[in-house]
């Protein structure tokens, strides 16, 4: 018999703290109608322990008594009227109460209580959370303000009361309105500065408006003076060129006369020249072309005798040679109509339609340019086809002008809101101030609109493009000259930062500096490039003097940052070494007094993370403990699952031993228990000896010894199933009344404990009964992990 014929062991097991749960609740009680007969001496103390039960049940869904029905918890006659019981409880100080004394009594119902009473904690604890939160949303409202307005105080009043509001309905009354108190306040702070804003623009505009004024009026006075000496210089000096120009003028034109006349006749020359290559290469169409510009030419000058011959003899050439091509292209003729009447109806892009329709009567013209002759059938046959089957195209090309007129329209209507706009920020004096920020925006979203509408005539939107672009260019110089005033106005704050940095001392300086900072508030921002630099150049200069002043703050502040960098490391390290898992994880318990000592002594923390960072260590404390504990829990599921499954194979050794197996098969057993063995590093408390207890039964078993090792697996399982009132299989029924009955007898006048049950205790009877055959041994091992 082989040694792998016995049927695994770990699809039969369940985890061993499932081994020997509570029995189920009894199902409902139906009363049956009522029969005259005689029960036994047992079926009536059945049927009385069942109407108990029922009796107890009504008892427990009808309290509302918290003690009453901790008492039904404790000492209720069976475990589902435990359970019921424990179900029924609400009270959180009875629930805490019972969570010691239900602990190792009843698993089932202390797993009720233990899950009320967790859940009742987390609730605790998300209010308190909750409640944290809330305070902290308050307070956070309240130092913005107390702050000055700065570029970060608008988003920061926005992010702080979006927070608050999320949680303002579950605030306590004195809390809201401190809150309330604090929104306020920081919305007179954003209120007085966009009024300080406003007076400020409109001050700038008006010194600007001046300022305009003043050089327009020095200009136009300086433009005056230059056009009057302008007038009387151009006087004089046409007087005196006025007779030297019509002498000049007629000479000119003599000269010019002459040299035209020469011209002429050299390029009537070269024309007639190019005509006569043309007609050697045999190229009519540009022979033709050249001789109508020979004589567009020839009227103009006087034409010598030997050019007018010439000019005979091409004409000639080109009759002979037009009508010789007339007659040679005829058949392509033909072939090009073919082409085109089969573009009729095409399925082809209208626009790859339309290139091939074009080069069909390219090709056309170029046949039939410099014949003598040209059939007019064939060309209105050519031309009704190409003018058919031009027609999808024709109709396409019409729906592309008007999309292109559509576009144009559009970006029309974008050049009329830009210039509508650029009219609104004209800034002049009793108007609307400029929007110096919608200038920003409309410059860079206007040219992406613009892009966006395509496709477009190119010729039509000319105009409009360059009216666009001058738009642009005004809005943009207006806003650079607005930037470079805001960058001197900032630098002069610099400067007058450095002056009080070497004159001023004490509080006066740092008074001095506030002032300034108040003001670089309100100037407004620079081009970008600029915009760090300034700002770290008046800030360097500022820190200067804040330095003595703020260097003990400094040092406290790095302290407490310290401290809070210390304790993130080391809740990190604590929330690292929950992740462990197996041997790692168990190495964790002993240093967790560590950590707590050590986060007790790094000292104080900030206020506004000192709650958060206790909650995050104390919660990591809480997960490591209960990793470790679920840890240790499966190490001794599995250590149980190894312990059986060693038996297992002992077992199966013995057996061949008993039934004569060859010795090659027995060693192969032997050999296999022996390296599972070893291969196991944890095995429960008492394995040991009940193991070695095993390998002498396997050693020693004999065919004799079968039947009295099945009896004792049996009844082990008629004992589990006693402990965990379970019902047993119809075979074994006597073995379970006698064991009952050889227990009462036992215990009849006597004080001796009752023999082991326990998960453990049975397990370890297991391993040191002797073989039996696999079949047997994994139908009895399914009852003893039986738990429903």
């Amino acid at each position: 018999m082989a040694h792998n014929t016995a049927m695994p062991l770990k699809p039969l097991m369940k985890p061993l703290s499932q081994l020997f749960r509570a029995a189920p609740a009894p199902p409902p009680v139906v009363v049956a109608p009522v029969v005259t007969t005689t029960l036994t001496d047992s079926e009536a103390a059945t049927h009385a322990e069942a109407a108990q039960r029922l009796r107890e049940a009504e008892t427990i869904a009808a309290s509302h008594d918290p003690q009453q029905l901790a008492k039904f918890v404790l000492e209720g006659s069976s475990s589902p009227l435990r359970q019921l019981a424990a179900q029924r409880i609400e009270d959180p100080q009875v629930l805490k109460g019972l969570l010691k004394q239900v602990r190792g009594k009843d698993k089932s119902a202390y797993q009720i209580i233990k899950h009320k009473w967790d859940g009742l904690r987390a609730e605790q604890q998300r209010v308190t959370q909750l409640e944290s939160e809330i305070v902290a949303h308050c307070m956070a409202l309240e130092g913005l303000s107390l702050r000055l307005y700065d570029p970060l105080y608008a988003p920061a009043f926005e992010h702080f009361e979006a927070r608050w509001r999320a949680h303002e309905n579950e605030a306590p009354t004195l809390i809201q309105a401190r809150a309330h108190q604090a929104i306020d306040r920081c919305r007179q702070v954003i209120a007085e500065h966009h009024r300080e804003i406003a007076d400020r623009e409109a001050r700038t505009a008006e010194q600007a408006a001046q300022r305009a004024a003043l050089q327009a009026a020095q200009q136009w006075a300086i433009a005056e003076a230059a056009e009057a000496v302008r007038c009387r210089e151009e006087a004089a000096a046409l007087a005196a060129t006025e007779s030297a120009k019509n002498r000049e003028q007629q000479e000119q034109m003599r000269r010019e006369r002459l040299a035209a006349e020469a011209l002429a006749v050299r390029q009537i020359g070269t024309l007639m020249a190019k005509a006569q290559g043309a007609l050697r290469d045999g190229h009519t169409r540009p022979a033709a072309g050249l001789r109508r510009a020979i004589e567009e030419k020839l009227p103009a000058v006087p034409v010598p005798a030997s050019l007018a011959r010439q000019v005979q003899i091409l004409d000639a050439k080109l009759h002979d040679l037009k009508e010789w091509k007339d007659y040679a292209v005829a058949p392509k003729r033909t072939e090009l109509i073919a082409e085109m009447e089969a573009l009729i109806g095409s399925s082809e892009p209208p626009n790859s339609l339309a290139g091939r329709i074009r080069d069909l009567r390219e090709q056309w013209k170029t046949i039939s340019s410099g014949l003598a002759s040209e059939s007019e059938t064939d060309w209105q046959r050519f031309n009704q086809a190409a003018l058919t089957a031009y027609q999808p195209c024709h109709e396409y090309f019409e729906i592309q002008a008007r999309i292109r007129a559509e576009n144009l329209d559009r970006r029309r209507s974008v050049l009329a809101r830009l210039l509508t706009f650029e009219a609104a920020q004209a800034g002049d004096p009793g108007g609307e101030p400029t929007n110096w920020r919608a200038i920003s925006i409309v410059l860079r979203e206007a040219q992406q609109e613009w892009r966006r509408i395509v496709p477009i005539d190119r010729v039509a939107i000319r105009e409009a493009q360059q009216d666009f672009s001058a738009a642009l260019g005004r809005l943009r110089t207006r806003l650079d000259t607005w930037y470079a005033q805001n960058a001197a106005d900032k630098r002069t704050l610099i400067e007058r930062a450095q002056q009080i940095l070497t004159r001023a001392e004490g509080r006066e300086a740092v008074e001095a500096i506030k002032t300034l900072q108040r003001q670089w508030q309100d100037v407004g921002p620079v081009q970008r490039e600029q915009e760090e630099s300034l700002w770290l150049e008046f800030r360097r200069q500022c820190d200067a003097v804040f330095d003595k002043r703020q260097q003990a703050h400094a040092e406290y502040a790095a302290s407490l940052e310290a401290s809070k960098a210390s304790a993130i490391a080391l809740c990190e390290q604590v929330e690292q070494a929950a992740t462990q898992t197996g041997a790692a994880l168990i190495e964790v318990a002993a240093k967790m007094p560590e950590w707590r000592t050590e986060f007790e002594k790094i000292g104080e923390l900030p206020r506004a993370d000192e709650r958060a960072l206790w909650t995050r260590f104390e919660r990591a404390l809480k997960q490591c403990d209960s990793k470790i504990s679920q840890q240790r829990a499966r190490d001794v599921e599995q250590s149980f699952t190894h312990l059986l499954e060693a038996a297992r194979r002992i077992k199966a050794y013995g057996w061949a031993v008993a039934q004569g197996a060859a010795v090659e098969e027995r060693n192969a057993r032997k050999q296999d228990t022996e390296t599972f063995l070893a291969g196991i590093q944890h095995w429960p408390r008492g394995s040991a000896p009940a193991l070695k207890d095993a390998w002498s039964k396997a050693e020693a078993a004999t065919a004799g010894d079968i039947a009295a090792n099945e009896a004792a697996l049996r009844n082990l399982c008629i004992r589990n199933e006693i402990f965990n009132d379970l019902a047993t299989p119809v075979e074994d029924q006597t073995l379970r009344r006698e064991y009952q009955l050889q227990r009462l007898v036992q215990g009849m006048g006597q004080h001796r404990e009752a023999p082991a049950s326990g998960h453990d205790a049975l397990a370890l009877e297991w391993v040191r009964v002797g073989p039996v055959s696999a079949a047997v041994h994994d139908s009895l091992l399914v009852r003893l992990l039986n738990h429903r």
